[in-house]
């Protein structure tokens, strides 16, 4: 059911944690579905230095989280701001179906990390192209 690389990535998840005063953090979930994720960024002069992501929900999420604070590190918040749903799935080499709101939530995570930072800076928040209009509701759901 998951690529070798999910299972690598849910086994031995990278830059598992949180950064202690975050540049910017995305706390994205559906309580219903049960899969909540934080993303931590460090931002160093318009580049994302550090990330970290708390994931509570199945291997999906879990790989999800792990491979998009990979993806995002040492992008600049304009490259990380691309990095999709569909990327981060890439990158796993593929998600089941069923499983592929996992990538929405870790793609969203990094969205939300990235305003909050732009927030605190007095920035006004950048607006997705194509919101995901709740991909990950409780329909699509299960464990």
């Amino acid at each position: 059911m998951y690529s070798e690389k999910v299972m690598e990535h849910f086994r031995n998840p990278r830059n598992v944690g949180e950064i202690e005063n975050a540049d910017g953090i995305g706390e994205v979930g559906n309580p219903v579905c049960g899969d909540i994720m934080n993303i931590y960024l460090k931002i160093e002069k318009n580049v994302i230095t550090d990330a970290k992501f708390k994931t509570f929900g199945c291997g999906a999420a879990i790989a999800s989280s792990s491979m998009a604070t990979e993806l995002v590190k040492g992008k600049t918040l304009e490259e990380a701001w691309e990095v999709s749903n569909k990327a981060v799935a890439e990158a796993l080499e593929g998600l089941p179906p069923i499983k592929m709101h996992c990538s929405v939530l870790a793609e969203e995570g990094i969205h939300k990390a990235i305003n909050d930072y732009r927030k605190k800076q007095g920035l006004e928040p950048w607006v997705e192209k194509n919101p995901h209009s709740h991909e990950h509701d409780e329909g699509t759901c299960q464990q």
